[in-house]
């Protein structure tokens, strides 16, 4: 049956919810409400039975869905322990003694925020914290160490295939090649993904080449300016730090090294024998090994946390559940994004927007540049990733597939549309507690970071579009090759106006 118009309105339903509403859960929900009043000729009773009976319970009951449910969790413990452990910040502190320069402390934080990739809200509250003695000291901004950390966090966590975002995401992937009846590797074309993964890997690397260059733009050489006429006490900061529960004394660097080395052990040790990562993996197999990894992980450090009397067991225990327990909303949004995936397949919804498309001679070249430009309006209505891409990835699949495009090049474009907007966002929580851990004023984060998410957004625009006529991964190379360029005009602008 051919639904016309009517297909794209659950999207457009949860698009305008997620704008209007701020939640998630609602939006998707809501949309998915939609599809099922469609398909049940406007009867809300039925409508109600339906998404609970055909969409709900069938989501729940797929094993893959459910093995990514219970890895969400067993990971969401895992972070929790690791969060409150204080292990983040004794190996970060053990650096201080060699940290005497600002280039030292920006490339320090930085790699900070890379080893904290496990949790991109993590992040923000274990390497903020530590290093805002040190930037005070060092007549670094606030507003420097904020951006720091936002590009740190969901730009790193979102290139990880075994973490909570990849899991994440390889499941909306996943749901829609079953819905295309695509045989093909979810975790493979993740993998795939990452060349075109342009807006975090430009994130991620002009903060050194800020650092080594010092050509900071607009707003932030402004606060940087600012920042020689601040006074701190760094003793009296340092103190105050380790009284809160995010600086426990007894805590030590092997609380994160130990405890990390052994979710890679287990996990290749268990997938080693069937060729990884050589060969491809069953993703059932993946999700076990990976599942057991964290398990395992939270086990030593639970150890560690009792040998080094940081914590009683009891309170190591109640972390531990109370971290599965913080994953609900996550397993509740998966499973109304796997739900209404289904229904905008279901309603042909992406084939309604390519037959517009192709009506309006639209070249298929252009269609990752589109996908990546919609995904950041999204992701800035909204202020949430993880929404954009519930609601992107049931488009932008079947339109990859319809136009002959990548899959891995339409799923980067949504990525990186969504961190785009995402990073742009006031209203984002990444933003938010990147502010929090620096202790820096909310709008002053959003203004000194704004130019250089916008550097890289339309350097990501326009990556994409090449990577729409070629079909390349060298288009990640094309894109830090601009991002060289922009930054050395941009720097000699500033020295002129200096």
């Amino acid at each position: 049956m051919d639904y016309g118009f009517l297909s794209l309105l659950p999207p457009i339903v949860a698009v305008v919810l997620a704008i209007k509403s701020k939640n998630v859960i609602l939006s998707l929900f809501c949309g998915g409400f939609v599809g099922t009043l469609i398909f049940c000729g406007g009867n809300p009773f039925s409508a109600i039975k339906s998404i609970i009976g055909d969409y709900f319970f069938v989501q729940l009951t797929d094993s893959y869905n459910a093995g990514v449910i219970v890895l969400v969790i067993f990971i969401g413990g895992f972070i929790k322990l690791m969060e409150k452990s204080g292990g983040a910040q004794a190996f970060s502190k053990t650096v201080y003694r060699y940290v005497n320069t600002k280039l030292k402390a920006q490339l320090c934080a930085w790699a900070g925020g890379i080893l904290i990739f496990f949790s991109d809200l993590g992040t923000p509250l274990l390497v903020g914290p530590v290093f805002r003695p040190l930037f005070d000291k060092l007549k670094i901004s606030r507003e420097k160490l904020a951006w720091i950390l936002d590009s740190t966090s969901s730009p790193v966590a979102i290139l990880i295939p075994f973490i909570g975002w990849g899991v994440y995401i390889m499941g909306l992937i996943q749901a829609e090649f079953q819905n295309l009846n695509v045989q093909q590797s979810d975790y493979n074309t993740f993998v795939e993904a990452i060349p075109f993964q342009i807006y975090a890997i430009l994130a991620i690397i002009m903060i050194p080449l800020v650092a080594f260059t010092k050509k900071d733009f607009s707003q932030m050489k402004k606060a940087e300016i600012e920042a020689d006429y601040r006074e701190y006490s760094f003793e009296d900061e340092i103190q105050a730090e380790t009284k809160t529960s995010y600086g426990i004394s007894n805590a030590r660097p092997s609380m994160v090294i130990v405890p990390i080395l052994v979710v890679f052990t287990t996990l290749f040790v268990t997938l080693a024998p069937l060729g990884f990562p050589f060969k491809k993996v069953d993703g059932n197999e993946f999700r076990i090994a990976l599942t057991m990894g964290y398990f395992f992980g939270a086990l030593v450090l639970m150890a560690l946390i009792g040998i080094y009397k940081v914590k009683t067991f009891q309170d190591t225990f109640k972390i531990y559940v109370d971290g599965m327990k913080g994953m609900t909303d996550v397993a509740i949004t998966l499973v109304l994004a796997w739900s209404l995936g289904s229904m905008i397949s279901a309603l042909d919804t992406a084939g309604f927007i390519v037959n517009g498309l192709k009506s309006m001679n639209f070249s298929a070249a252009l269609v990752p540049a589109a996908i990546f430009l919609f995904g950041a309006f999204v992701s800035f209505s909204t202020g949430s990733s993880w929404g954009t891409f519930a609601i992107m990835m049931p488009l932008a699949i079947p339109m990859a597939h319809a136009f002959g495009i990548p899959y891995a090049i339409a799923v980067g474009a949504v990525l990186s549309g969504g961190l785009f907007g995402d990073h742009c966002s006031p209203i984002s929580d990444t933003t938010i507690l990147s502010s929090t851990g620096a202790e820096c004023d909310l709008v002053a984060h959003v203004k000194t970071q704004l130019p250089y998410a916008c550097v890289n957004g339309i350097i990501a625009f326009v990556t994409f579009i090449f990577a729409g006529f070629t079909k390349s991964p060298l288009a990640v190379v094309l894109a830090v090759v601009l991002l060289l360029a922009v930054m050395m005009v941009w720097g000699k602008r500033e020295e002129k106006h200096s």
